[in-house]
């Protein structure tokens, strides 16, 4: 994979805090081994990054869900990936090369790259459940807090 740009790499710390939270990033390895259901106060983390653990939780909401990581990748989308990527485990930067891969795969990657953030969220919510735009009828984080999310970790915006 190729080196991450500054703005790739704040899009992908503000999706992990979309999905994960900033508490239970700091309650995990950044994110990288939680568990779909997982809470600060109740983490499920995984303690190998071999393969996707590929644990079927059942969510509150009725939900079941495979979703683990860092970008809570369904097992089911994992596999094809894995092959197509040639990754050899689920670790931390096997997970950015999906991630990378699923933004590049929706055209948003040079929205990314030139700062046009409100696009390239748009552009990727139909992937990540906590984008504004989905529709999995789950929770998701206004815009506004996404693009402090991005801020904060060091993104820089189109004028």
């Amino acid at each position: 994979m190729q080196p991450l740009t500054q703005n790739q790499r704040a899009f992908l710390d503000m999706i992990a805090w979309s999905e994960i939270g900033p508490a239970l990033l700091a309650e995990s390895q950044n994110g990288y081994n939680v568990i779909v259901g997982s809470t600060p106060e109740h983490p499920i983390l995984f303690d190998s990054y071999a393969d996707h653990p590929n644990r079927l939780i059942r969510l509150p909401n009725g939900i079941e869900s495979t979703a683990a990581g860092r970008y809570q990748l369904l097992h089911r989308w994992w596999v094809p990936y894995k092959r197509q990527l040639n990754l050899l485990d689920f670790s931390p930067a096997s997970q950015d090369a999906v991630a990378i891969q699923q933004i590049r795969e929706r055209g948003a990657l040079e929205l990314i790259d030139a700062g046009a953030i409100n696009e390239a969220i748009a552009h990727c919510s139909n992937i990540w459940a906590s984008l504004p735009g989905n529709t999995y009828g789950q929770h998701e984080n206004a815009a506004a807090a996404l693009r402090q999310a991005y801020a904060a970790a060091g993104g820089a915006f189109t004028a």
